[in-house]
C-alpha cells in the first residue's frame, strides 16, 4: 500500500476539517454528543479518522446545512446504521422539518412585505427625527425638532 493511500484512510482532525468543510472544535462537539464515533489515538494520543468517519461527518454536516436539528440527526444516523429498518421515522423527521421550513419561509415573506413598506416610506435626505423608518420602529417623542 502507498503512502499516500494511507494517508486518505486514516488523518489527524485538521485533515478530517479541510476534507469535510467542518470545523476542529465541531467535530470534537459531534463526537462529544455521540454524532461520531471516538476516532483511534496514534502513540502521541492524536485522534485518528478513517474513511467511514469522514462518510458519516459528511452525512452530519449535509443534515445539518438542511437545518435538521442534532437530535433528529441522531435518529437519522441510527436509521442508515440499520439499513433494514423501516424508513417511516426518516419520513416523519423530514415532513415535520419541511413544515419547520416552510413556516420560517412564511414568517421570512411576511417579514420582507413589512420592510419594504417600511423602506418604502422613506427617500432618505431628512433629519433622523423626521426619517419614517426611525418613527415606524421606535418612539420619536424625545427627537427635539426646534434644534433642527
Amino acid at each position: 500500500m502507498t503512502a499516500a493511500g494511507k494517508l486518505e484512510r486514516v488523518m489527524p482532525i485538521g485533515a478530517l476539517a479541510d476534507r469535510t468543510g467542518v470545523k476542529v472544535e465541531t467535530i470534537r462537539y459531534y463526537e462529544q454528543v455521540g454524532l461520531l464515533p471516538p476516532p483511534e489515538r496514534s502513540e502521541g494520543n492524536q485522534r485518528r479518522y478513517g474513511r467511514r468517519h469522514a462518510e458519516r461527518l459528511a452525512f452530519i454536516k449535509h443534515a445539518r446545512d438542511l437545518g435538521f436539528a442534532v437530535e433528529n440527526i441522531r435518529t437519522l444516523l441510527k436509521l442508515s446504521d440499520t439499513p433494514g429498518m423501516a424508513c417511516d421515522e426518516a419520513h416523519a423527521i423530514s415532513v415535520a422539518h419541511l413544515d419547520e421550513v416552510r413556516d420560517k419561509i412564511a414568517k421570512l415573506r411576511s417579514l420582507e412585505k413589512e420592510l419594504e413598506r417600511i423602506a418604502t416610506t422613506c427617500s432618505g435626505g431628512v433629519a433622523a427625527c423626521d426619517c419614517a423608518i426611525i418613527e415606524a420602529l421606535a418612539d420619536h417623542g424625545q427627537c427635539d425638532h426646534a434644534h433642527h
